[in-house]
């Protein structure tokens, strides 16, 4: 039986990703008790389960009691003993997106009341899922991202891989706009010649060709992309070995328009040889081209 649980702070985006799984096949419950996990694993794994029950996906959020908040890694440990295959997917955003999101839609914040505002509750509901965020196999950070790119990401990520099998994102981002806090690994690649300082170049990015013809004629860019697929085509095995699911390399540069973006489109070309479901996402392209910039 192949049980996935969705959680995440309200306004993340767990009602899509579960819609999404819903589309895939699975039989969806939304808000379950934590406590019936385990007696519902259960009535899966039997042999007079029926064969809608062998692929489920569950959402679990602050409306839980806290308590069993608090409790879930005992229930999630028994489980794992059925021989259920269980992942947890983790969404989230910053906090300032999850207040936008609330107050565009007008809806109520489940632990908000006439004592309780809303950012406190979105701050509060942050602690109580930590015990999930903790064991989470695959952490989404929705910041920035549309229903539609995270409708897509899940469909990728989750349901474009085979059982057991490791799903690679390798994404671009600035630093002067923060490190993704999603992130398995992050690259620094500051240090290569930065095409802006040509004002020829300024208003293209590392997927332009003229941004390419720049970098590759500096051997430091060749070396620090066959660096870092020597590192990543070492031990990336040795993750999936160890049956982890999924792998975020974020690789920064300054603005995430230039040389991130560059070294971004060389790793996933080569993994793509290596493994089956690899996505590439720039994660500052869209809002630079929103503006304009590029």
């Amino acid at each position: 039986m192949k049980l996935i649980i969705v959680s995440g702070r309200s306004g993340s985006g767990k009602s899509t990703a579960l819609h999404v799984l819903e589309d895939l096949g699975f039989y969806c419950i939304d808000n379950l008790p934590i406590g019936l996990l385990f007696p519902l694993s259960q009535e899966a794994t039997s042999q007079i389960a029926t064969h809608r029950l062998k692929k489920m996906a569950v959402s679990i959020d602050a409306r839980n009691l806290s308590g069993e908040l608090a409790n879930f890694e005992d229930i999630y440990q028994q489980l794992k003993q059925t021989g259920a295959d269980i992942e947890i997917i983790f969404l989230d955003a910053d906090e300032q997106s999850l207040l936008q999101r609330f107050h565009a839609t007008r809806r109520k914040h489940p632990l908000s009341d006439d004592k309780t505002s809303l950012r406190e509750a979105i701050s509060s509901e942050k602690h109580l899922l930590e015990p999930l965020s903790r064991l989470a196999d695959l952490y989404v950070n929705t910041t920035g991202l549309s229903i539609y790119e995270l409708r897509d990401m899940v469909k990728q990520r989750v349901a474009g891989r085979k059982d057991q099998e490791l799903a690679l994102l390798v994404q671009s981002f600035g630093f002067k706009h923060g490190v993704p806090v999603d992130s398995d690994y992050v690259f620094d690649v500051r240090c290569l010649p930065n095409p802006y300082w040509d004002t020829s170049l300024r208003k293209h990015t590392g997927l332009d060709q003229p941004v390419i013809d720049f970098l590759e004629k500096e051997p430091s860019s060749r070396q620090m992309v066959d660096d870092l697929i020597g590192f990543l085509g070492t031990w990336l095995p040795s993750f999936a070995d160890s049956n982890r699911s999924y792998m975020t390399i974020s690789i920064g540069c300054t603005g995430g328009q230039h040389r991130s973006v560059y070294v971004c489109e060389r790793l996933g070309e080569h993994f793509r040889s290596h493994y089956r479901n690899v996505q590439v996402r720039h994660t500052e392209l869209p809002h630079l081209q929103a503006r304009g910039e590029v």
